[in-house]
């Protein structure tokens, strides 16, 4: 039975039965589909540095954002690397996905490495978006995930997939 239908996510509560046969209620949050970006240049990447309402925090993560209806996840990656660092980039490679977060969720992540970056400004950032895109070096990124510098998880993922 859905519960909830806003512009970015429905939301469903369902009855499901457990492998001991008993049943219980569940609820599963619909957001659809996303992609994340890790833009390299060089020995650097790119992350963006973004405040999040429900948290209430500024964070590091990477360039991402949410697949519009009838566009393909690489679409995505290209469009939101531009919307939120006004780069662009040459190559996007397939890292695989993910999902976010499977106990309440079925979001899938899709998960890119982007090189040949260039500026472009042929999307805009969007108007509720407050972002500051900063440089860090890559041999820098394992120490600011073990230090909690970096704590959002599609970014520790992306990271991971990318520099194996």
């Amino acid at each position: 039975m859905e519960v909830y239908r806003g512009k970015r996510l429905t939301i469903e509560k369902r009855e499901v039965t457990l492998s001991n046969g008993e049943k219980r209620e569940r609820v599963v949050v619909h957001p659809g589909g996303a992609v994340a970006i890790l833009p390299i240049e060089g020995d650097d990447c790119y992350l963006i540095r973004q405040y999040r309402f429900a948290i209430d925090e500024y964070i590091y993560e990477a360039p991402a954002g949410t697949i519009d209806e009838g566009e393909e996840p690489p679409e995505t990656a290209r469009r939101e690397l531009i919307e939120e660092t006004g780069m662009k980039a040459e190559t996007f490679a397939a890292m695989g996905w993910i999902y976010s977060s499977p106990g309440y969720t079925d979001e899938r992540i899709w998960l890119y490495l982007a090189e040949g970056l260039s500026p472009c400004s042929d999307y805009g950032m969007d108007d509720d978006e407050v972002i500051e895109v900063v440089r860090v070096p890559i041999a820098d990124l394992a120490a600011m995930i073990a230090d909690g510098t970096i704590v959002d998880a599609k970014t520790i993922c992306l990271i991971c997939r990318c520099l194996q």
